[in-house]
């Protein structure tokens, strides 16, 4: 099971990816996200731990600059995305150029098992939320 968000965002690739790449660094999502770096590594290196909301916390297990994609595994979660309900919740963020008009597609992908809908409709509007807070930091 997972949540599948999309958004265009009115900037060069280079721009969008720049601001989505440091894992400690979310400041593009306004007031949607509080993130709290955690431990040595810093927000570029595998390993780069975070706290988000003072619920989430995260680790990032994939940082591809050249396919321009991060991936994070939720290590402890709250309600639907807690260890008793779900496992192996891995997020995806990819910037890809759209060349018609120098824009970006940012997609937000995420998975877990057991296969349930119970993360999914809360997932998807707070990734959705923070895409849009995303879109709106380059307007």
């Amino acid at each position: 099971m997972g949540c599948f968000n999309s958004v265009v965002v009115d900037a060069p690739v280079n721009r969008v990816w720049g601001a989505l790449r440091n894992f400690h660094d979310m400041s593009w999502a306004a007031d949607e996200v509080e993130c709290e770096p955690v431990g040595a590594y810093a927000g570029n290196q595998i390993g780069a731990k975070r706290i988000i909301n003072g619920t989430f916390y995260e680790t990032l297990v994939g940082l591809d600059d050249q396919a321009r994609i991060m991936r994070y595994r939720i290590d402890v979660g709250t309600d639907s995305a807690s260890k008793d309900n779900v496992q192996e919740f891995v997020g995806e963020i990819r910037a890809v150029p759209i060349t018609e008009d120098n824009t970006t597609l940012v997609v937000w992908t995420t998975s877990w098992e057991p296969s349930t809908g119970a993360v999914a409709e809360p997932g998807d509007a707070v990734y959705q939320a923070m895409l849009s807070e995303l879109q709106r930091s380059f307007d």
